[in-house]
């Protein structure tokens, strides 16, 4: 895998107090790099950054990305939209502002300093697929105007300016789209399957499943998630992507809800309500192209993620902070 020289850089992250973010914050901050953690706190939180703030080499900056933003920094990671139907859907045009305006600006930056930029796009670009596994040349199966269109158009419209940006300016860019990621540091009410069953499981409450209970999710432990952005943020230029990066071990939601119950040590039953408008039926990553490319693949199994996410709740719910 080709990559670049390891010294000491300046990395910007929008969203950086988010679930994702700020582990991709701790790994740079690990490897010796210095972080500009930009985040309006919209869905991030000052709790999940808290331990780096006193790091020399760790700056925290309240911002919108929705205004332009002028840093100098040597590589940008642009994490910065909601990133769950409850959150993305509260207000559904600025999240369409965050994805399309967002991108424009941190594309401006990155053009004005010349320097790569990564793009966390989102499976959801795949809509309700009618492949499977998902492969990055798949098109697509998307309703433009239902309720989830604001976060899956607006990921798609952003891709397509990333890839616009490199061809008309020859901007190195970086598109990674990621597949269900979870682990510590999730919002506990952000609406997100992994999260919902393990606080119902927790609270004593029954689990929901929706439908039938058999639509599939992969689901990729944050670490893992996390290496696989920086690898593909280091490799040589001529890789743009987009990479898949996800977990292909596919689950259906109720074995993943048994899953938790067994973690947990719950005496939840699972109940039944009607499935959500235009939600998948199936989502499972081709990762191949990242397994080539990066030499990347996910190494922590379900089972074993799910320890230290429990664990992580559990410890909101005992603080009351959930």
């Amino acid at each position: 895998m080709p990559t670049r020289n390891h010294f000491r850089k300046t990395y910007l992250v929008t969203g950086g107090a988010g679930f994702i973010g700020s582990h991709l914050c701790d790994r740079l901050i690990g490897a010796g790099h210095a972080v500009l953690c930009v985040d309006n706190y919209l869905t991030g939180s000052r709790d999940n950054i808290a331990h780096l703030l006193d790091d020399p080499h760790f700056e925290a900056m309240r911002h919108d990305v929705t205004f332009p933003l002028f840093v100098e920094v040597d590589g940008i990671f642009n994490l910065a939209c909601p990133a769950s139907p409850v959150h993305y859907q509260r207000d559904p045009v600025q999240t369409t502002k965050t994805s399309v305006h967002g991108a424009i600006n941190m594309l401006g930056l990155a053009k004005r300093l010349n320097v790569p930029i990564l793009q966390a796009s989102t499976s959801e670009v795949y809509g309700d697929p009618e492949i499977h596994p998902q492969t990055e040349d798949y098109w697509g199966h998307v309703n433009p105007i239902g309720t989830r269109a604001c976060y899956d158009e607006g990921k798609r419209c952003a891709e397509t300016l990333f890839f616009d940006y490199h061809r008309e300016h020859d901007l190195e860019i970086k598109v990674a789209r990621i597949f269900n990621t979870y682990g510590p540091r999730m919002h506990p009410n952000d609406g997100r399957v992994v999260s919902n069953f393990i606080m119902q499981a927790l609270r004593g409450d029954d689990i929901t499943l929706y439908g039938d209970g058999e639509q599939t999710r992969s689901f990729c432990y944050v670490d893992d998630l996390v290496e696989g952005l920086i690898r593909l943020m280091n490799t040589d230029a001529a890789v743009t992507g987009p990479v898949n990066l996800g977990n292909p071990g596919e689950f259906t939601m109720r074995e993943l809800a048994r899953a938790v119950i067994d973690e947990t040590g719950a005496k939840s039953q699972m109940i039944h309500a009607p499935l959500p408008a235009d939600d998948p039926r199936q989502r499972q990553p081709d990762i191949s192209l990242a397994q080539q490319t990066l030499e990347w693949t996910p190494t922590v199994p379900l089972v074993d993620g799910l320890q230290p996410t429990v664990a992580y709740f559990r410890d909101l719910v005992e603080r009351g902070l959930s």
